[in-house]
């Protein structure tokens, strides 16, 4: 029962990241006008996050019980989360307000954090299929 729990947890992580990458943000900017748009997004990746830390530690806890190796990868997605939302998105968001004041250099600041947010991301959801494929083995 542990297990199924820990699978349903993890697919749903899974799920719901796949849908805000591939859905919400690109449907939120090809539907708004985009200040509206990036204030839509900005709004929701705090929840974002929060559902991808909160997700990946429970299922971590429900799977250190039979897989330790699952577990730890769920925390470590969980803490890629937590790093994304408490220390990465802040200087995303400040980089975007510098570069729509104009301010040199901002742009390719913004780009290269916001490359780091979206790479941090896949690799997050690359975790999360690798633990769902161990589901599929056993």
């Amino acid at each position: 029962m542990i297990e199924f729990a820990a699978l349903l947890l993890m697919s749903t992580l899974f799920g719901g990241m796949a849908l805000y990458s591939f859905g919400l943000a690109p449907i939120a900017f090809n539907a708004l006008p985009p200040p509206e748009a990036g204030r839509f997004i900005r709004a929701a990746f705090p929840w974002y996050y929060l559902f991808v830390i909160v997700t990946a530690a429970l299922s971590g806890l429900l799977l250190l019980a039979s897989n330790w190796r699952s577990g730890a990868l769920a925390f470590a997605i969980g803490l890629i989360g937590v790093y994304a939302r408490q220390g990465l998105m802040p200087h995303i968001n400040a980089a975007r307000d510098a570069q729509l004041k104009g301010e040199a250099g901002a742009k390719a600041r913004f780009g290269r954090l916001h490359a780091l947010s979206v790479g941090l991301n896949f690799i997050q959801m690359i975790a999360a299929g690798w633990i769902l494929h161990r589901f599929l083995e056993s």
